[in-house]
């Protein structure tokens, strides 16, 4: 009987879809040794996360645990399991453990921080291993939406962890691995899977997921019977919906131009790795302007309608000197990921509005979803026959769906949310810990806390407007002149007619004129009163409590 034990901890990606964080520990209760799988961002929004750059986990725990850390993996470069890598690393400061394409992609996150590169190590698929304190790691090949995804094979003292990363049971996909029944029931003969960890994504999809193959015939029909400029837009990590739109183009006699440094990079790192062979010859946007706009194919980030990326700027107007006409045709390849549907349709009635035509997915015509679907689920849990199914990657409703599903199926599941740690020593896997699980968010080039105030703040004044207030008081401590008032996000006039600030600045000049000197000599008492001041004159006006800044000068005697 030994008092060592296996637990697994969420900290991102269980209860949400993105921001994909787990450990894995071995060991005696608080003195595991540690791996970490996978490190990801999810992306902000203006109504909850106003300019904020990325959203990451926080790693406090594992911070305060580094010396216990003894490697990271990542499965696949997606940017909600690696984004969050090179902002990281720096805290938790172990090896790092990918596949060729993923170490590629990871090694340049990490140049661009001015991290060093050798901090990943490239490894094989299994049946090579990684040894990392009591676990050895193989990764194993699995087709999804990117190049060399892989599922983890994690095996420890306590028995066998099947860990799924993102993944879809694609024959053919066109670019990568296909998915291998075989090579998945061969891992659960070696040894019983203890644990099935598994993406809940597609859960409530309930018909089979279709092959990447299936859209070659309708994106080339498609592109073939355009008659003016055709841009197609799809997540630039999709490298098997690159080479098929881009051989699509060929077929039809038009040339091939990337737009947007995500999308160059992927298509260069794909071929530099060997994983991408025979990728159509592409032009810069330089010859696009000089060839006629029947015979290109612009295929651009923005699938998802961020702000910067090239299908908006090819929405607002000229990108690179490239400017969409009536008849060019807009394809958008992809699905929009719930939260997005408000940007993408910004998009989509900027380029009607030039004439341009939009063509959806189309139900499924011209995308395929990289995830599993409810009845593939199913299949990886008769193949791999685990004694526990844990979902992951999903949000409550899927986790809870996929735990009912499998239930229903025969296999014992466990429904496990960020920051509960479960004890899978035994034969009763329980919760034995619950970890605070916050968030860091990438605000410019800083990192701070969701809790340090800054995106409460920054709300506030989106909501409520701002005041600035300047008052100057000589050595008697007499107001001198007027108070100076200057508000921004607020209307001009109030319900008086009257100009806002020149409202505030007289009533706030009365009030202090009237006001004793119990009240003018002390700072902190003038500030909170002219506060209060203003959000009441803030109600009359404008219905409106803003927030205020004062700043109070005291001349003195020289």
């Amino acid at each position: 009987m030994t008092d060592e034990r296996l637990i697994y901890l969420p900290l991102g990606g269980a209860g949400e879809i993105g921001m994909n964080c787990y450990v894995y520990g071995y060991g005696l209760p608080g003195r595991e040794r540690l791996i970490v799988v996978d490190l990801g961002v999810t992306f902000p929004d203006m109504d909850t996360t106003p300019g904020i750059d990325l959203i990451m986990p926080d790693v406090s725990w594992l911070e305060k645990r580094a010396d216990q850390i003894e490697a990271i993996f990542i499965t696949h470069a997606h940017e909600d399991h690696i984004g969050a890598l090179a902002h990281m690393w720096p805290k938790l400061k172990a090896p790092v453990y990918a596949r060729r394409f993923t170490a590629a992609i990871g090694r340049y996150k990490l140049e661009d921080q001015g991290l060093p590169k050798d901090t990943i190590t490239t490894v094989e698929a299994r049946p090579d291993v990684v040894e990392a304190g009591p676990f050895s790691v193989q990764f194993v090949p699995i087709s999804h939406s990117v190049p060399e995804s892989s599922a983890l094979v994690i095996d420890s003292p306590a028995g066998r962890v099947l860990h799924t990363g993102d993944f879809k049971l694609d024959p053919a996909p066109v670019v990568g691995e296909p998915w291998d029944p075989a090579t998945y029931a061969a891992i659960a003969e070696e040894r019983p899977v203890k644990a099935l960890m598994c993406d809940s994504t597609n859960i409530f999809t309930q018909h089979p997921g279709r092959s990447e193959s299936t859209l070659t015939g309708p994106l080339r029909e498609l592109i073939g019977g355009a008659r003016g400029m055709v841009v197609a837009t799809t997540f630039a990590s999709n490298v098997a919906r690159l080479k098929t739109l881009a051989e699509a183009a060929r077929a039809s006699g038009r040339s091939v131009c990337l737009l947007g440094r995500a999308m160059r990079r992927m298509v260069a790192t794909a071929t530099e790795t060997g994983i991408l062979q025979d990728f159509p010859p592409t032009i810069s946007p330089e010859q696009v302007l000089e060839m006629p706009r029947d015979n290109v194919l612009l295929i651009v980030t923005g699938s998802q309608g961020e702000r910067r990326a090239a299908s908006a700027q090819l929405a607002r107007g000229k990108y690179l000197g490239i400017e969409l006409k009536e008849g060019d045709l807009f394809l958008f390849s992809s699905r929009t990921i719930p939260g997005n549907e408000r940007e993408v349709g910004r998009i989509m009635n900027a380029l009607s509005e030039k004439g341009v035509d939009l063509q959806d997915d189309a139900g499924g015509l011209y995308h395929v979803s990289g995830h599993a679907n409810r009845p593939d689920l199913v299949t990886v849990h008769s193949v791999v026959k685990p004694e526990l199914l844990i979902p992951m990657h999903g949000e409550h409703r899927h986790l809870r769906e996929h735990a009912r599903v499998g239930a229903e199926g025969g296999t014992r599941s466990l429904l496990v949310t960020n920051g509960a740690m479960i004890d899978l020593t035994g034969d009763a896997p329980k919760i034995v810990e619950r970890v605070e699980t916050r968030r860091s968010y990438l605000d410019g080039s800083i990192l701070i806390g969701a809790f340090d105030g800054v995106v409460r703040d920054r709300i506030r004044l989106a909501l409520n407007g701002h005041v600035m207030i300047n008052v100057i008081l000589d050595e008697s401590d007499d107001l001198l002149g007027d108070v100076w008032v200057e508000v921004m996000g607020l209307p001009e006039r109030g319900q008086s007619g009257g100009i806002l600030s020149e409202t505030l600045e007289r009533e706030l000049t009365e009030y202090l004129e009237g006001a004793g000197a119990k009240l003018l000599n002390n700072d902190d008492r003038l500030e909170e009163a002219l506060r209060r001041m203003v959000r009441q004159i803030g109600v009359v006006e404008i219905g409106k409590k803003p927030e205020t800044t004062v700043t109070i000068s005291r001349l003195q005697d020289e």
